[in-house]
């Protein structure tokens, strides 16, 4: 089964000068702004980076569930921030790291079993296989 979806960047002007507007397929970003401005000085709007990370945080945090279910476990909250870095090299701007941040409330289990689960999702979520940029975790078991 192969399942696409789609999300689109609408750009008009110059790199510093000009407008773009996000949107998605589903219709939860619809027209979404963006520009240099919100990339690169912190002015209002979005970015790549921080859909990334949401993308990110979102798929990690669904795959911990599926891997905690199959264990019989059951997570009453998870919650996960993806540190999107993106840095400029010699050949341009990358994004070089993501570094997520979670922390679960997972009921008769243990912080060892958590953690090996955890990094279970880390390496076997979706997005995590189509990063090429390193990827970091830190997992906390909150009782």
């Amino acid at each position: 089964m192969d399942i696409k979806r789609r999300g689109s960047a609408r750009w008009s002007g110059g790199l510093k000068d000009g407008k773009g507007r996000l949107s998605t397929q589903s219709g939860a970003l619809k027209e979404l702004p963006y520009g240099f401005g919100s990339r690169f000085e912190g002015e209002p709007g979005t970015n790549p980076e921080e859909l990334i990370g949401a993308a990110h945080a979102g798929c990690f945090t669904m795959a911990l569930s599926s891997i905690l279910g199959q264990e019989g476990l059951t997570a009453t909250q998870l919650d996960t921030t993806a540190a999107v870095t993106l840095k400029q090299s010699d050949q341009g701007f990358e994004i070089s790291a993501v570094h997520l941040t979670l922390e679960g409330k997972v009921p008769n289990t243990d912080a060892e079993t958590f953690q090996k689960l955890a990094q279970k999702a880390k390496e076997n979520c979706p997005v995590s296989k189509l990063l090429k940029a390193d990827i970091s975790l830190d997992a906390k078991l909150v009782t």
